[in-house]
C-alpha cells in the first residue's frame, strides 16, 4: 500500500506562491548568491566619540594658545632688543658729537696754558717802553718785538684789547683800584695796568684797571682843610692862643 511503503516520511504540500514570495524577501535584502550576508557590528558609542573629538580640540586649543604665548614673549624680546639698539645708536652718535667738539676745542683753545705764560713777557715789554725816555734807541727796538709778538699771538686767535676810557665790564675788566675823580663819571677805566687778552674770543686774563668813583662831599684834600685853617685864625680851637694868653 502506498500509504504503508512511504510511512515515517514527512511531507508538506508548500505553495509555489509562498516560495517565489520568499525568494523575493531575500533578494531585497541584498543578498546574492556566494556572498556573506552583512552582519552589524556594534562600533563605539556615539558618547565615547564625542568625548575623544573633545579631548583633541582641547588639546590643539591648549597648543595655539602656547604657541601664542611664545609669539608674545618673542616679540617683546624684540621690542626690547630694538629699544636698546636704538639707545646704543644714539649715545654713540652724541659720543661722536661729543668728541668732535672736544677735538675743536682742543685745536682752538690747545694754546690757552702757552699764552698765560706769556702775558707776562708782553707786560714787562709795555712796562719797558713806558719807562724809556724819549727818543731812547733802545724803545724802538723793544716797540718792534712786542710788536713782533703781538702779530705772531694774532695768527693764532689771541689779541689783546685795552680798556682804557670805557666803561667798567666786570665781563671783561679786574677793578684792581679805585680813582677818585670829578672830570670823569663813576665807573670809567682812567688807569690801565695791563691789557686784556682774548683766545678765540674766550677771555683769557681781564684788563687790570683802576676804575673812577663819585668823590664824597665830605672828603676834602689837604691843600683844602690847610685853607680853611688859614681862613679860621689863630683863636679858632679850644686850645688856640687866646685860651692860653
Amino acid at each position: 500500500m502506498p500509504g504503508e511503503s512511504e510511512k515515517g516520511a514527512f511531507s508538506a504540500d508548500i505553495p509555489t506562491d509562498a516560495i517565489e514570495e520568499a525568494l523575493r524577501s531575500v533578494e531585497r535584502t541584498g543578498a546574492e548568491p556566494g556572498q556573506e550576508a552583512e552582519v552589524p557590528v556594534e562600533g563605539a558609542p556615539e558618547g565615547e566619540a564625542g568625548a575623544e573629538a573633545d579631548a583633541e580640540r582641547a588639546s590643539l586649543a591648549a597648543q595655539l594658545e602656547l604657541s601664542m604665548q611664545k609669539g608674545r614673549e618673542t616679540l617683546e624680546k624684540l621690542k626690547e632688543e630694538h629699544d636698546r639698539a636704538l639707545r646704543a645708536a644714539a649715545d654713540l652718535e652724541n659720543y661722536k658729537k661729543r668728541a668732535v667738539k672736544e677735538r675743536e676745542e682742543v685745536q682752538r683753545f690747545g694754546n690757552e696754558r702757552l699764552l698765560k705764560d706769556l702775558i707776562p713777557v708782553l707786560d714787562n715789554l709795555e712796562r719797558a717802553l713806558a719807562a724809556a725816555p724819549e727818543g731812547d734807541p733802545l724803545a724802538k727796538g723793544v716797540r718792534l718785538v712786542l710788536r713782533g709778538f703781538e702779530e705772531t699771538l694774532a695768527r693764532h686767535g689771541i689779541k689783546a684789547f685795552s680798556a682804557m676810557g670805557q666803561p667798567f665790564d666786570p665781563r671783561l675788566h679786574e677793578a684792581i683800584m679805585q680813582v677818585a675823580a670829578s672830570d670823569q663819571p663813576p665807573g670809567t677805566v682812567v688807569l690801565e695796568h695791563g691789557r686784556g687778552f682774548l683766545l678765540n674770543d674766550r677771555l683769557v686774563r681781564p684788563a687790570m684797571v683802576g676804575v673812577t668813583v663819585t668823590r664824597s662831599p665830605a672828603a676834602s684834600s689837604p691843600e683844602d682843610a690847610g685853607a680853611a685853617e688859614a681862613a679860621a685864625g689863630p683863636g679858632a680851637g679850644g686850645n688856640g692862643k687866646g685860651e692860653s694868653a
